[in-house]
């Protein structure tokens, strides 16, 4: 269960009564969209449901019969969910949207690049700053998923950038590269990989361009600098610098 503090009070009123239940915001969301495939019990604050949540109040049994044909809070609380409506305080709400925020901010930098700087990431604080000069506002009703698009036309105008993806040839040495090559190889797609004679390890692997720098920290910080890189065009190529 999740804590009080952390839930949104979904509410549905029918018959001439109401119903609430306290749920985590993005798993009521999810469930709106019926996306949602967790467990009902992770993100819930209450194992029941009310008439009035604030007071603890709750309806009557012959009320959630009528309704909804049982009186098991589990199989009532998604119904709530689905057919009501999502009430969320101003404070919820400005929560929501710093997280959202963080939360588009980290996916475009992942994934996004300059292309009038040899494609180079951008810093999770410039698209920040860029975000604000555009005067873009996230929806914290909506997933973020669906708010990228719109998010990279408002930056467009600020700040040259684009979505893209970098193939990278790595080798690791032979000294690092049984327990290197484990935590590599899921970094991205893994293209091709080749044990080399000398007991070396080469991979080839593609993930988001704007992750490059985190990749490269990552090589050099498993491998104690040892490890060779370079980027590709041709996914057949697997030679190294």
């Amino acid at each position: 269960m999740i804590s009080l503090d952390d839930a949104v009070t979904a509410r549905l009123e029918s018959h001439g009564a109401r119903f609430e239940v306290l749920v985590d915001p993005d798993a009521a969301l999810a469930m709106k969209r019926g996306e949602f495939d967790g467990e009902l019990e992770d993100v819930i604050a209450a194992r029941d449901v009310f008439e009035n949540a604030s007071r603890g109040d709750r309806p009557a049994e012959e009320d959630l019969e009528e309704v909804f044909g049982t009186t098991d809070p589990l199989e009532i609380i998604p119904a709530v969910v689905e057919r009501g409506e999502i009430q969320i305080t101003a404070e919820q709400r400005r929560e929501m949207e710093e997280q959202k925020h963080r939360q588009l901010v980290n996916k475009i930098a992942r994934n996004a690049v300059n292309p009038q700087m040899d494609d180079a990431p951008h810093p999770p604080d410039r698209i920040e700053a860029a975000l604000e000069e555009a005067g873009f506002d996230i929806d914290p009703m909506q997933p973020v998923e669906t708010q990228v698009d719109e998010a990279l036309d408002a930056l467009r105008p600020v700040i040259p950038i684009r979505f893209d993806e970098v193939t990278v040839a790595v080798q690791i040495p032979a000294d690092y590269a049984g327990s290197a090559q484990a935590q590599i190889r899921g970094y991205g797609d893994l293209e091709r990989e080749e044990w080399q004679p000398d007991g070396s390890w080469v991979g080839v692997l593609t993930f988001p361009a704007g992750m490059q720098n985190d990749f490269y920290d990552k090589v050099n910080d498993i491998t104690s600098g040892q490890a060779e890189t370079r980027i590709i065009k041709d996914k057949d190529e697997i030679s190294t610098r």
